[in-house]
């Protein structure tokens, strides 16, 4: 890695203690670059260096490099080992390739989906359906790389970019592109180049695209999830197709913010009580990292649900948000409907006035519908 690279990393880790990487895209990109490279001149330059959107010129080296000659013409595939950082990316380790052929001149750069890399099959996302999951930034790195190859080493840039991951379909098992309708593999992503560490930016642009996909599909009720239990339980109850589930884990202001500028006429928000007891607290972010169970939120609002000031004592000091509803239920309170009632007033104030229908589920550990609002 070169000074300029070092030193933003060394800046970043200043800030955060945490190592960042690099994007699949932005592998792609370095592979794309050695293997154009190496059919122009012969050689494979490795390290390998690449200018991100952001101006960072990292160095990637080369973990595999093969120059053929075939009947249709040289072919070069290049091979980068994607290093996610300390992020804890299902794609850190995966050994992404770029298979690069010439092309007649004024045929400018065309995309294929090799082994592990997905096809789009809906509507909805920012590629036509057809299209090799290769996501329009890192599209846009590739060419302008093979641009500058092309100028420094005297080729047309007319070419046929074929990425491809290795075991791409199988790693691809632990992400939401079935949902999305990529097939086949793994989505080549990237908008900076870089992994920032814990930024969770890959879940929540998984939600933006699960919203524009049903959208496309001309669904009017979709579910933000907290998990697979409530995903089960607005199956059971509105039998929406899985296209209508997000994703939503702890992102609900993700999934608020992302629907008020692209409505959909229904939106359901499913999850534990504990959960949506802080979206019912004006929390938008639910990870216990960043947000707590508030006791005495719930006991005011099991106060104004008819719980005397003995049992509003000992809901202020339950240990979990669980122990404060089970209490509650044997006193006849309802504070699942409270919790949840509250949870849609703050969706309904995220969403300001947008033409959002909303509706809250809360349900136990077991699947248990113990709240409606």
């Amino acid at each position: 890695m070169n000074a300029e690279a070092r030193g933003g990393r060394s800046a970043q880790l200043k800030h955060t203690g945490l190592r960042p990487g690099w994007t699949t895209g932005a592998c792609a990109t370095a592979a794309t670059t050695a293997a154009y490279t190496a059919l122009l001149t012969g050689d494979f330059p490795d390290p390998v260096t690449i200018t991100l959107p952001k101006g960072q010129t990292p160095a990637f080296a080369l973990a595999l490099e093969e120059l053929t000659a075939g009947p249709g013409g040289a072919v070069a595939m290049a091979g980068v080992v994607k290093d996610a950082g300390d992020d804890p990316d299902v794609t850190h380790g995966a050994l992404v390739r770029s298979t690069v052929r010439r092309l007649p001149p004024g045929s400018g750069v065309v995309f294929r989906a090799g082994p592990g890399v997905g096809t789009v099959t809906l509507p909805g996302l920012p590629l036509d359906v057809g299209e090799p999951a290769v996501n329009p930034v890192p599209r846009r790195l590739m060419r302008e790389h093979v641009e500058r190859v092309a100028a420094e080493h005297g080729g047309t840039g007319d070419v046929e970019i074929t990425v491809s991951v290795d075991h791409g379909e199988e790693i691809a098992r632990s992400t939401w592109n079935g949902r999305l309708g990529i097939l086949g593999g793994l989505s080549i992503l990237g908008t900076t180049g870089v992994v920032v560490p814990y930024s969770c930016s890959a879940w929540i642009d998984s939600i933006r695209r699960g919203v524009d996909v049903a959208r496309a599909a001309g669904l009017t009720h979709v579910a933000g999830c907290t998990g697979s239990t409530s995903e089960k339980t607005v199956v059971s109850e509105y039998g929406l197709p899985d296209i209508a589930l997000l994703d939503m884990g702890d992102f609900a202001g993700a999934v608020l913010k992302y629907v008020r500028r692209h409505p959909v006429a229904r939106l359901t928000i499913c999850g534990g009580f504990a959960k949506l007891s802080k979206l019912a607290a004006g929390h938008l972010d639910l990870h216990s990292a960043r947000s707590q169970v508030d006791k005495p939120f719930l006991a005011d609002l099991a106060r104004r649900g008819g719980a005397d000031a003995t049992l509003a004592t000992r809901i202020a000091t339950a240990n979990t948000g669980l122990e404060a509803l089970r209490l509650c239920e044997a006193a006849n309170v309802p504070l699942g409907d409270l919790v949840a009632a509250r949870a849609r007033d703050e969706a309904l104030s995220v969403l300001r006035g947008a033409p959002v229908a909303v509706d809250v589920i809360c349900i136990d550990r077991a699947g248990v519908v113990v709240g409606r609002g």
